[in-house]
């Protein structure tokens, strides 16, 4: 079939990327393939799901159209900088225009060594952090937060290393509205590279913020934007575990799932990734980390800002913009969930008391709010002291009696299930052996997360003592 690129990245000088094409893998097999996202970008999934589909899908073939390159960029990797990272196991095939005239990055994940690998990389990735991504993009997707997407995962037939083990390898197809960093400003800021951030900043208004014409009003637009992501992040109970400056896309989608995670037990001081040793990542800490991301953000852009007083004041007021944006949506989407239409200031004591009592008694987070939706008077079996949820239901109830149609709001505001973190590793370790059927059954069960179905009852459960996930990890 004829794809219909239009690599408007590839046409940026050659500092933006390194042509590179994916290195052909053995023995390549579908495991899984996103129908639906196929549909929506205007592609023939029976051909997807043909040989000279899955060629494409797994590097051996490149479709005409496709400009294969590896995109450069830089960043803060837990605080600390790192002037040249880039894609070192991914290639970018192009750029896809849909029917609707949007505008998708193809890009392929675990498709082998670019010049921008480092150190000993192979560029490979192996089948667990593939299909996690996987299901946990399109779980995001489904729960309504913007996200970069997952189109097809596939088996290369050839082993990784990782820790001195083979696995599996395995190759993503991921789609993005763009690949536009922070750090890839920083690329180039790095370098004093005037032109170079002009030029990206151009491609980011054009890709972007069409009505945005100066670098100010691109700031502010980035930051109402990451203001909105992660409060839908936080009301979901999601910690994305990395949030380093080269994994925040300008586009407003979450992108890179590493050690990211979900709550079961509730607490703001919660971390999952291995590699987060001080908490800097933690779930409470998330929004201080974005305003952060954003401040580098906007020390790359002075240069076409200014460097006075004044344009210093502006651009840190346009930084500090994300506060308000942020505390706006986190009040909204959070009285949704107990059932507030319209959430005002005077609500913030009800919502806070109800996640302190949460956390002190270990309260699984999306039980809770689950159960508020379906019978209150249960939620209070989620705590370890259930007179702690009665005692705050009383104030609850009083409030709500003024709403229109609580139970509507929550139903639409908390879902019942979530991609849990023993699910997905259960997912991962029958997929090693070679056994998909946990996947395609995870996946069902995700495709509508706020839907009633008794099909997936047991998709909502809490995992046992045994079966609670405490440490995730990045492992492409």
């Amino acid at each position: 079939m004829t794809i219909p690129f239009d690599n408007s990245y590839a046409r940026l000088p050659d500092s933006f990327f390194e042509r590179q094409p994916p290195q052909p893998v053995k023995a390549p097999e579908l495991v899984v393939l996103n129908r639906d996202l196929a549909e929506r970008l205007g592609l023939d999934a029976d051909w997807l799901e043909s040989p000279e589909g899955l060629a494409m899908l797994a590097g051996n073939t490149m479709p005409e159209g496709a400009e294969p390159i590896a995109q450069a960029y830089a960043g803060h990797q837990f605080g600390g900088f790192v002037p040249r990272l880039g894609d070192g196991r991914a290639v970018l095939l192009g750029e896809i225009v849909a029917p609707d005239g949007a505008r998708f990055d193809l890009q392929l994940k675990g498709a082998g060594r670019t010049p921008f690998s480092r150190g000993r990389s192979d560029g490979r990735a192996w089948i667990g952090p593939v299909l996690r991504e996987y299901v946990l993009s399109e779980a995001m997707a489904k729960l309504g937060v913007p996200t970069t997407r997952a189109l097809a995962a596939v088996r290369t037939g050839e082993t990784v290393v990782r820790d001195a083990s083979g696995r599996p390898g395995a190759i993503l197809t991921r789609v993005a509205r763009s690949h536009i960093r922070v750090g890839t400003f920083q690329y180039f800021a790095a370098r004093n590279d005037r032109d170079g951030l002009r030029t990206l900043l151009n491609t980011l208004i054009e890709r972007h913020y069409p009505d945005c014409e100066t670098p100010l009003e691109v700031l502010r637009a980035v930051a109402a934007k990451q203001g909105e992501l992660v409060a839908k992040w936080m009301a979901i109970g999601f910690i994305h575990g990395v949030m380093n400056t080269d994994n925040m896309a300008l586009s407003g989608e979450t992108i890179d799932y590493g050690p990211c995670a979900f709550m079961d037990h509730y607490h703001p001081g919660r971390v999952f990734s291995s590699i987060d040793q001080q908490g800097r990542y933690a779930y409470a800490r998330q929004p201080q980390v974005a305003v952060w991301n954003l401040a580098q953000f906007a020390t790359c852009l002075m240069p076409l800002i200014g460097d006075d007083d004044a344009a210093i004041e502006q651009a840190s007021a346009a930084v500090d913009s994300f506060i308000g944006v942020y505390q706006r949506e986190w009040l909204r989407l959070m009285g949704r969930k107990i059932g507030i239409a319209e959430a005002t200031e005077d609500d913030l004591t009800l919502i806070e008391d109800l996640l302190n009592r949460m956390s002190t008694e270990k309260a699984d987070f999306t039980r809770v709010f689950s159960a508020l939706r379906r019978d209150p008077k249960t939620a209070g079996q989620e705590f370890t002291e259930p007179m702690a949820f009665d005692l705050w239901r009383e104030g609850w109830e009083k409030r709500i009696a003024s709403e229109d149609d609580p139970h509507s709001v929550m139903a639409t505001a908390n879902p019942l299930r979530i991609p849990r973190n023993h699910r997905i590793e259960e997912m991962i370790a029958a997929a090693v052996e070679g056994d998909d059927g946990p996947l395609h059954s995870l996946m069902a069960a995700l495709a509508d997360p706020y839907a009633e179905d008794p099909r997936y009852a047991a998709y909502e459960a809490a995992p046992k003592t045994d079966e609670r996930v405490f440490r995730t990890f990045c492992g492409t």
